[in-house]
């Protein structure tokens, strides 16, 4: 803990003309700290950064990890928005995923956040092998059901050397199906629009006024401070990343240093992560920002690129903007990756 603080006391000068809009306990599992360690934090960073009137204050947590009396001290502290890792209303699929909690530890902690909370997230996962479209639409109606008014949804993914690799290898999981995860993904996008939700990102849906404020910041490139081991941040210039270990991390900082590496991004990666994350979103990459930021050579090459995709009914220019269509967004990263330019000139 007074690393962190350290952490946040020697990178104040980074945010000194910026305004903190939102702060983000991410990663690990910051619902095992304290409303103390909390509210410690929270006051280092109002101590020495120019924190906004109403910022958004996220903890992200897993159901097995939400007590009722965790949820009333979390209501009781400065976080106002939960993020819940539910993933999935049935047994088999987080049984699958090897998830730590069970279906009704899931439906438990929706009923108590959701008396203490307005502002709540939830992740669902789709694409499951074996899982069904019924099985999957009952899954977003139970989400419904709790009332929530941010829904984030991804396909799922198997990551090398997991139990799930290992057993689809063994043939005693079905492979990943990329067809049921394209249909279950617009089965999401029609049932979520149908409930009053934008699809406002990839794989983000929000009621108007529940957008994530963090990430739409991400998306639109603005600056970020990372704070902890492997935490990550950037400056609209440079990309910088902590140590991922802890007692080096603790280390470092113990005298007073910095534990991080830097990269100073080219005109080439920043245009190529606008186009990444523009693409992903309802505000597009917009012709006239490329052109004011990156110049008419990129413009002129962004263009190009996205002809055969236009072509395609994939991609289409509105208001001076580029868009995905309805039929592009399932397939927006590999969209956005052939319009990457490659060299840094």
């Amino acid at each position: 803990m007074g690393a962190l603080v350290t952490e946040l006391e020697l990178r104040k000068d980074e945010f000194e003309n910026k305004t903190v809009e939102t702060i983000y306990f991410g990663g690990g599992t910051p619902s095992l700290l304290s409303k103390e360690e909390l509210e410690l934090l929270i006051g280092s960073i109002y101590k020495n950064y120019n924190v906004s009137i109403d910022p958004e204050i996220t903890l992200e947590a897993n159901p097995d990890d939400l007590s009722e009396r965790t949820i009333l001290q979390l209501s009781q502290s400065p976080v106002n928005r939960l993020s819940i890792g539910i993933q999935s209303f049935f047994e088999t699929d987080l049984k699958l995923m090897n998830r730590a909690h069970d279906a009704s530890e899931a439906k438990q902690c929706l009923e108590m956040a959701t008396r203490y909370f307005d502002n709540i997230s939830l992740d669902l996962i789709y694409g499951i092998p074996g899982s069904t479209n019924q099985q999957w639409k009952d899954n977003i109606e139970k989400a419904l059901s709790f009332g929530v008014n941010h829904i984030s949804s991804y396909a799922l993914t198997v990551e090398p050397k997991t139990a799930l690799a290992s057993f689809i290898k063994k043939g005693v999981v079905e492979h990943i199906d990329d067809a049921l995860a394209e249909q279950q993904f617009h089965i999401l996008i029609q049932t979520l629009e149908n409930s009053s939700f934008v699809h406002y990102e990839l794989s983000n849906f929000g009621k108007e006024g529940y957008f994530s404020r963090n990430n739409s910041a991400y998306w639109q490139g603005k600056a970020y401070l990372g704070i902890g081991p492997s935490a990550h941040s950037f400056n609209g210039e440079q990309r910088s990343w902590n140590v991922r270990n802890n007692s080096k991390y603790i280390k470092a900082l113990n005298n007073k240093e910095l534990p991080a590496e830097i990269e100073t991004l080219s005109t080439t990666d920043k245009y190529n992560e606008y186009v990444m994350t523009g693409l992903r979103t309802i505000w597009g990459v917009s012709l006239e920002k490329v052109r004011h930021d990156f110049g008419e050579v990129y413009e002129d090459y962004l263009l190009i690129t996205s002809q055969r995709h236009i072509k395609e009914h994939l991609l289409y220019i509105e208001d001076d903007k580029l868009l995905v269509t309805k039929k592009g967004k399932f397939l927006s990263d590999g969209i956005a990756s052939d319009l990457f330019k490659i060299n840094n000139h």
